[in-house]
């Protein structure tokens, strides 16, 4: 066993709680502080929605929560699970590969039971502040705030930061908005299709949210209208589906309540729904300038992780998006751990520095935004790997990444009523035959 060090874990989401088990195992001192009352993040199903819907107002009461009534994983539960703790179905549960979001919080509750992680969390407990005690990278003051109580600060000799990135919306800015008079909405506070019944809602976005809300809320609107910036979109209307058309991107949008699209069409529509993605948001965090946000760049992060100048005391987990979040959560965590506990060892300052500014230039080099840093796709199987090598396992099985392409090609290419089409025998054979690792 190393050394063992204090560690204060913001969020009992998926990655707070394998933060958790995985600094646990390593010895180390854990509290997770969850500002919910109960464990699962964003996968906790809250009815409530924000008193704003772009939630643009800075006071406006934060629901944390960005689940829909009838959300299901765009993922197969193999992709679901950990590598040591496969998200199996149940008897009398959702046995669905791609199962509710129901069935994903009572597996991650399971978890958080069967490896004593639930006695770690202070719940109800609110992060005020986060900030070096001094100068020193080796002690971290916590400010929290347990409801119905005053503040209280601990001191930590690490904090790993685990909020999630599915709370504060992203919203694009649209020619005309200022004067366009009628409805607005974000997804971040969509629950239930119910409320758009009798209208014509134009939906901004391409992903999987998009793909999925555009479906659940034509079950009630008289048309929707789905925009994006994509140069992927066939234009016209969608096949198996009378109410469901796609466009280009909204050029501009007019006082009357008209939407007009790049491709020289247009609507009178009484909702603009965007599907347009979060912002990385840490209101809690002090360091005076050295972790900042800069389009949706959180940095400078080594590796996604470790801040170079306040490593190891300060690291985040969770922050790559479009990829195989669970697993990469998990050997975040596991390194984190070992990172921690003196069994892996980082490279120096400048070398970090160094090697995440070269991966910033590459970047530039290749055309691509800021906002995209911490996409995985197309690098994520060497990222994995190189996660895997850090902390002594073996890299990820080739399986893993063909079920995931799978899984995102039948989004990209439309496929309605993929998830319950899936052929889960044919996929046990490739996981029962398939080679070890994606580099075989």
């Amino acid at each position: 066993m190393g050394r063992s060090v204090s560690v204060g874990v913001i969020g009992a989401g998926v990655a707070g709680l394998c933060a958790a088990r995985e600094l646990k195992s390593e010895g180390h001192r854990v509290v997770v502080f969850e500002k919910g009352d109960r464990i699962g993040g964003t996968w906790v199903y809250d009815p409530r929605v924000e008193s704003d819907p772009l939630s643009l107002d800075s006071a406006r009461d934060i629901v944390h929560g960005s689940l829909y009534r009838a959300l299901r994983t765009n993922l197969p539960r193999q992709l679901m699970g950990f590598l040591d703790y496969p998200f199996s179905k149940r008897q009398n549960g959702d046995s669905r590969t791609f199962p509710g979001h129901e069935e994903v919080l009572w597996f991650l509750t399971k978890f958080a039971h069967d490896f004593g992680l639930v006695g770690l969390v202070r719940f109800n407990t609110e992060i005020v502040r986060v900030g070096r005690v001094g100068e020193r990278n080796g002690e971290w003051l916590v400010e929290s705030m347990t409801r119905g109580s005053d503040s209280v600060s601990e001191v930590f000799e690490a904090v790993v930061v685990c909020t999630g990135n599915f709370v504060e919306p992203h919203i694009p800015a649209l020619v005309g908005i200022e004067k366009w008079p009628r409805y607005q909405i974000h997804s971040h506070n969509y629950r239930v299709p119910e409320q758009f019944r009798g209208q014509i809602v134009v939906l901004i976005g391409f992903g999987a949210s998009a793909f999925d809300i555009s479906r659940d809320i034509a079950t009630e609107a008289i048309e929707v209208h789905i925009t994006a910036r994509s140069l992927d979109v066939k234009v016209g209307k969608l096949e198996n589906y009378n109410n469901i058309w796609q466009h280009m991107m909204i050029d501009h949008v007019c006082e009357d309540g008209r939407v007009a699209f790049q491709d020289g069409s247009s609507v009178c529509a009484d909702t603009i729904f965007y599907c347009t993605g979060f912002k990385y948001h840490y209101p809690f965090l002090e360091t005076n300038g050295i972790v900042t946000v800069d389009e949706n760049r959180v940095g400078p992060l080594y590796s996604h992780v470790f801040p170079p100048s306040l490593a190891p005391g300060l690291s985040f987990i969770g922050i790559p998006v479009k990829g195989l979040p669970f697993n990469t959560i998990e050997l975040q965590s596991k390194w984190i751990a070992h990172v921690l506990s003196g069994k892996v060892f980082l490279p120096k300052e400048e070398e970090m520095m160094a090697s995440t500014n070269d991966f910033y230039r590459h970047m530039q080099d290749l055309g691509l935004p800021k906002r995209s840093t911490h996409f995985l796709t197309p690098y994520q199987t060497g990222y994995q790997n190189w996660l895997c090598a850090q902390i002594g396992l073996p890299p990820l099985e080739n399986w893993r990444y063909r079920m995931y392409e799978e899984s995102i090609k039948n989004i990209k290419e439309i496929r309605d009523g993929y998830k319950d089409q899936w052929d889960d025998t044919y996929w046990q054979g490739i996981i029962k035959t398939g080679s070890r690792s994606a580099s075989e």
